[in-house]
């Protein structure tokens, strides 16, 4: 089945999007604080399939994060959790929330990218990645074809 990733949205267009969320396989939410020369933000993404942990797969929210205080991670999980649950569990610079609730709609997944960019001082960037979409499926969706990264087919 075909794969197409849509990068580089922002949480006020992703609001008007209407796609299949079966047909999503993953997310990202990558937030970056100023100066980008930096290099500081935080990635919040989720997997459908989970996310490797060691030798298991770990189904829920994740995140990760590159020159961010360590002393600023336990706000960030908490955030988080009081959001979506699950058990935490850190392995290097990611943090799981082991089984916590998965959200797959435009509408959940901007308001996650609102908060995240008010609550951290940070700017949202968005990537998708669908399976199984038709062309017709993404042009109904409202899914900006300027944005759209092809995945070479297996």
């Amino acid at each position: 089945m075909a794969r197409s990733r849509y990068w580089k949205i922002t949480p006020d267009e992703i609001e008007k999007f209407a796609y299949n969320e079966g047909k999503l396989l993953n997310w990202e939410i990558k937030c970056v604080r100023e100066p980008e020369t930096d290099a500081m933000f935080i990635g919040v993404f989720l997997y459908r399939n989970g996310t490797a942990y060691d030798y298991e797969s770990i189904k829920g929210i994740t995140y990760y994060h590159n020159n961010i205080s360590r002393k600023e991670l336990p706000a960030i999980t908490k955030f988080l959790q009081d959001k979506y649950g699950g058990k935490e569990m850190e392995k290097g610079e990611r943090v799981f929330l082991k089984d916590s609730k998965e959200i797959y709609s435009p509408r959940e997944l901007a308001e996650l990218a609102k908060n995240m960019e008010q609550k951290f001082k940070t700017k949202a960037i968005i990537s998708l990645e669908f399976e199984g979409l038709t062309h017709d499926e993404l042009k109904d969706a409202g899914l900006p074809e300027a944005k759209l990264l092809p995945i070479p087919g297996k």
